[in-house]
């Protein structure tokens, strides 16, 4: 169950318009320390003004930590990694083999670290699915990509920050081989150790929330069963938006509990093909949650990759985390969930906008009357899709 804290200040960000700025901002402020983490970090503008910032902040004498993907930040451009060791900041690499196929049934390699945190002094910190990458940048879709960060002050920044030092210290020894001296970051009172930074007392009238992660000891499924949890707990709306979207049987089955006992359940999806195995294995769901009474909705506009979802206006997720086997069973990922009506509302609001102005519902009728073609790679999408589950074991879970 989610541990839920009061007493945040939490602002919903929109796409990297207003993601990057105020985490450049934040940095720029950071007097004593800067942990980043983030699956992909571009050789573009973006990642430009993100090294920047991180290398000012370094140069002047907070402690930086850049943690990257060893996968999907394979191609972190050299001459950051020199600016930032040259500016004093530490960079490393989650799971650095990146040989594309595994050989065997070896499916910790897949295990990536696909969250997107920050915490700066542990006095503000960052979650949510904006990767460090140019938002205009999107051949054949309309700019910027659609996506949701929470810049958070209060009570759960210290979670963030322990979240980030914590992850930060496991991949530090498993790269050296040996106690890094962050391990102290750990130790914030034991012998020696330096203090870790005191969080912001809570803020009266503030928003309650929980830090929610998934990793592959302790929180495999915590993510999954919070959202169930929020599910189960509906009475009246349901609203998921999600970039790629293939649950397992239970996750279906309590969408369709929900709209059986009369909530409206919509999920709003990405229309376009990025991935064509996982965007045609999806809809090969589609046919049993329209029949559940399931609204669809795809969207078109732009390249969608938001993770968010709105219960009742009563509570709402933000974060990292896809509902498909790569974020339930595989990666490390962060959500942030979030009690509070007026926070629900904007998230909904901006929701709903977005499916006005850049998205199509499937109807059920129309969709039983899919092209043969069509047809034919959602069939192959799926087993394919299957398949590569029960190689990697992990069918039954899913």
């Amino acid at each position: 169950m989610p541990e839920y804290v009061d007493g945040n200040r939490l602002t919903l960000l929109r796409s990297g318009e207003q993601y990057f700025p105020a985490l450049v901002a934040a940095i720029d402020a950071a007097a004593t320390e800067v942990f980043l983490e983030t699956y992909l970090f571009a050789d573009d503008e973006t990642g430009s003004l993100i090294a920047d910032a991180l290398a000012r902040a370094a140069a002047r004498g907070a402690a930086v930590h850049l943690l990257l993907d060893g996968y999907g930040a394979r191609d972190f451009p050299p001459r950051f990694r020199r600016m930032l060791r040259e500016a004093g900041a530490h960079v490393l690499f989650f799971r650095p083999d990146i040989r594309p196929w595994p050989i065997g049934r070896r499916p910790v390699r897949l295990r990536r670290m696909h969250r997107k945190l920050a915490s700066i002094d542990g006095r503000v910190a960052f979650v949510g699915g904006i990767n460090v990458i140019d938002d205009y940048d999107t051949p054949g879709h309309t700019p910027p990509r659609y996506d949701y960060a929470v810049r958070i002050e209060g009570p759960l920044v210290a979670r963030v920050r322990a979240e980030a030092a914590r992850l930060w210290t496991l991949v530090s020894w498993a790269t050296l081989g040996r106690r890094w001296p962050g391990w102290r970051l750990l130790e914030p009172h034991g012998r020696d150790a330096d203090p870790a930074p005191q969080a912001p007392l809570p803020a009266p009238e503030g928003q309650c929330a929980a830090l929610v992660v998934r990793d592959n000891l302790r929180h495999r499924h915590d993510i999954e069963l919070a959202y169930l949890e929020a599910i189960a707990a509906a009475r009246r709306d349901i609203l998921i938006a999600c970039a790629y979207f293939f649950p397992g049987r239970r996750f279906r089955q309590a969408l369709a509990a929900a709209a059986a006992r009369g909530v409206r359940v919509t999920l709003l999806l990405q229309g376009r093909v990025e991935y064509a195995l996982l965007h045609y294995a999806s809809r090969a769901l589609y046919g049993r949650l329209l029949a559940d009474g399931i609204r669809i909705y795809e969207y078109h506009r732009s390249f969608l990759h938001a993770k968010v979802a709105v219960f009742d206006d009563e509570i709402a997720c933000v974060g990292s985390s896809n509902i498909d086997p790569f974020s339930l069973l595989l990666a490390r990922e962060a959500n942030v969930f979030v009690r509070d009506r007026r926070f629900a509302r904007e998230l909904r609001a901006s929701l709903e906008h977005a499916m006005r102005r850049g998205a199509r519902r499937v109807r059920r009728r129309t969709w039983r009357r899919q092209p043969l073609a069509t047809r034919v790679a959602i069939w192959i999408g799926y087993r394919l899709a299957r398949l590569a589950l029960a190689f990697y074991g992990y069918a039954r879970e899913h």
